[in-house]
């Protein structure tokens, strides 16, 4: 058995909502690497972090590599941080990068520290405390709040993990429209899906593979396999020049972020969690689009919201009734609202209870409070005031997934094509 000497890179938060992408410059790194003779000893890795974070990028997510740590691997450091230094959007406050250097086997504290930056917040100096003791060369650009997610890139496990096939525009087109051939798109997807997925969102005829901001990205598709992401590659058609591309190895759509909590008293906020609870009012909607109900069980109740972006999952949401027991998936955010991503009817509540019908035919009504029913057709009087059990045709299914829409999914979320994977 061949025992390789690795070196493992970190580079995170380089990126700001007015361009670049840390893929992007995990890419320009890793073709000049190439350029010297230093080959990756896997595909790179992009790691999706907690999606509740208070301070993160645009998709809150950092990327590594590993390279053999041989007598090149001084150059490879580098290249590394000439390329963060030459590329990060260092004009924007919130860009803080950070670069980590780790020699070795990742240990089961990395591992550890890997899921805690995806399910809480880790602070910079918890962050340069653990890559210190863990054996980091740790790299801080102004405050260096990337290194909290380098350090998680490098460390996390992925048992579970999809791949993501970016291409990148040549720079003279940046902020200008995407020249995207839409209908190579639907025929990519027509001819690869499931194994990619996550391209369109039929309901609202969305191109889902196209980003919305002036990054260099000119488009995106996710898959379970590299074979299917070549293939969709040569389907879909540009009319403007691919200027690179790169396969990225990555934790989206795993529900990698998703803590199975115990009861709903245990959730925390800006965590995120699967929960079952029981329906406890109609979903209502409110000025703006959002739909809103409460969840309860033995330990209390919170609220969930359907945020007007998911569209018609609102719809959806709107047939759950009070007795319908369901297991959510999602966030709780900065109003501590219960975010849903998705959800499992377990036990639909299909009774209601009405008031009886009449020996006629004709439902009665109330004789007054505790004094039964009365018939108006007929005149005929029931002493009782009991409700009658009345089966009711619910839309909904017993053990059915539901999830938002792809326009409205997050990167971690898993998609239900993946659910049994």
């Amino acid at each position: 058995m061949i025992i390789i000497n690795v070196l493992h890179i970190g580079i995170d938060d380089t990126d700001s909502p007015d361009g670049m992408c840390t893929t992007y410059l995990a890419s320009q790194i890793i073709n000049k690497l190439n350029e010297n003779d230093i080959e990756l000893l896997d595909y790179p890795r992009l790691i999706r972090l907690n999606p509740f974070a208070r301070f993160k990028t645009r998709g809150n997510g950092g990327v590594s590599f590993k390279i053999k740590n041989d007598g090149k691997a001084n150059l490879a450091r580098q290249i590394v941080l000439d390329e963060v230094e030459n590329l990060s959007m260092f004009d924007c406050d919130n860009t803080n990068p950070g670069v980590i250097f780790y020699e070795g086997d990742i240990t089961s504290e990395m591992e550890d520290y890997a899921f805690r930056a995806i399910h809480e917040f880790i602070t910079i100096e918890e962050a340069e405390e653990f890559g210190k003791s863990a054996g980091c060369e740790i790299h801080k650009f102004k405050k260096g709040r990337g290194i909290i997610g380098s350090i998680a890139a490098i460390s996390l496990p992925l048992e579970d993990h999809t791949f993501e096939l970016l291409t990148y525009r040549a720079s003279e087109n940046y902020g200008t429209e995407r020249l995207i051939d839409y209908e190579s798109v639907y025929k990519m997807d027509e001819e690869t899906y499931p194994d990619t997925f996550e391209n369109i969102d039929y309901s609202e005829n969305y191109i889902a593979i196209e980003p919305k901001t002036p990054c260099p990205v000119l488009y995106g598709i996710r898959s379970n396999n590299v074979d299917s992401l070549k293939k969709a590659k040569d389907i879909v058609k540009v009319e403007e020049p691919i200027a690179d591309f790169c396969i990225f190895k990555t934790n989206q759509h795993t529900d990698m972020h998703i803590q199975k909590a115990e009861n709903i008293s245990s959730m925390k906020q800006f965590g995120c969690y699967e929960v079952c609870g029981t329906v406890k009012n109609r979903p209502k909607i409110i000025d703006g689009g959002h739909m809103f109900f409460y969840l309860g069980d033995d330990s209390g109740e919170i609220e969930c919201g359907a945020y007007e972006p998911t569209k018609n999952f609102r719809h959806t949401v709107s047939h759950l009734r009070p007795g319908d027991f369901i297991r959510v998936y999602g966030g709780i955010g900065e109003q501590n609202t219960f975010n849903i991503e998705k959800f499992q009817v377990i036990k639909l509540n299909d009774v209601e209870y009405k008031n009886p019908i009449c020996e006629c035919g004709k439902r009665m009504t109330s004789a007054g409070k505790n004094k039964g029913f009365k018939c108006k057709k007929c005149g005929r009087k029931i002493k009782s005031s009991k409700k009658v059990p009345v089966k009711i045709q619910r839309s909904l299914k017993n053990f059915q997934f539901y999830e938002t829409p792809v326009s409205a999914r997050r990167h971690l979320s898993k998609p239900l094509c993946r659910m049994n994977l």
